[in-house]
């Protein structure tokens, strides 16, 4: 990938160089390599982490510069936008519910079910995964193996600033109903997010599983239950409750990557 990511950095430098045919055809080989998984917005390290490729990022963006805009007509629907949706989803082994859409540059592994839902481009959703009714999946989203979006959860998505991370969902994970995760946070293999739960970078993460709280930001660690809950916090007109996330234990091991969310809060004597 080095001379298509010199050809990439030079036009991003450059725009004037996109109006040649060798820089606009290494922006949609760059979308294309997206779009079929050999490339990644965002990459897993091998001793953990994450690294950002912004170059592809910078790719993403110059293509939206260089789409023109046209119309499609769907029986009696008509659009009209400049991005193509993903096709050969038979080909792929992808089950794909009428009114699903996925944009064209955006990864969608083998045995993933996408139930009325939205998948933006850039975005990896990985094998065995289950994207649920009305849950979007924003642009640069990484979304690893078998994890489970409930109905009406919102992964946000991140262009700029080209070196911000995506939000990051890992293995084995279960993300509960209208749950909302942006601005870059991680969620770490195998943790269960409840019903509701709000996460951003700067959203207090609070460990009470313990005989005193541990605060995180920005990142729930691996096997963590999560709640919604607030922390009362002073104002000038007076002292009001603030949203936080609560890890309320572990997941245990009698229950695997396959548990709902009801059994794996039951644990904790918790109903939502």
């Amino acid at each position: 990938m080095t001379e298509i990511q010199g050809l990439v950095v030079k036009a991003w430098e450059n725009r004037e160089l996109l109006k040649e045919g060798l820089y606009a055809d290494a922006i949609r080989s760059v979308i294309e390599d997206l779009d079929k998984g050999r490339l990644r917005t965002a990459s897993p390290l091998p001793g953990g982490g994450w690294v950002v490729n912004e170059w592809v990022k910078q790719a993403l963006l110059m293509y939206f510069g260089i789409q023109t805009m046209q119309t499609w007509n769907v029986g009696p629907l008509e659009f009209y936008d400049k991005m193509l949706l993903k096709s050969g989803y038979r080909e792929q082994g992808v089950r794909a519910v009428p009114q699903s859409a996925v944009r064209y540059g955006a990864f969608v592994a083998a045995n993933v079910v996408l139930m009325p839902s939205f998948v933006n481009i850039g975005a990896y959703v990985d094998e065995g995964t289950m994207v649920d009714t009305w849950a979007t999946v924003g642009s640069c989203a990484q979304i690893g193996k078998g994890v489970h979006l409930s109905g009406g959860v919102g992964i946000g998505g991140v262009l700029e600033p080209l070196q911000s991370s995506p939000v990051i969902v890992e293995d084995g994970c279960f993300i509960g109903s209208r749950c909302i995760v942006v601005e870059g946070v991680i969620i770490e293999k195998e943790a269960v997010l409840g019903a509701n739960v709000v996460l951003t970078n700067t959203t207090k993460i609070i460990d009470v599983s313990g005989s005193s709280p541990v605060e995180y930001k920005g990142r729930i660690p691996a096997r963590s239950v999560v709640i919604p809950g607030t922390y009362n916090k002073k104002f000038p007109a007076g002292e009001y409750g603030v949203g936080c996330a609560l890890i309320i234990g572990q997941r245990k091991a009698s229950t695997d990557k396959k548990t709902s969310l009801n059994e794996a809060l039951r644990d904790f004597n918790v109903s939502l």
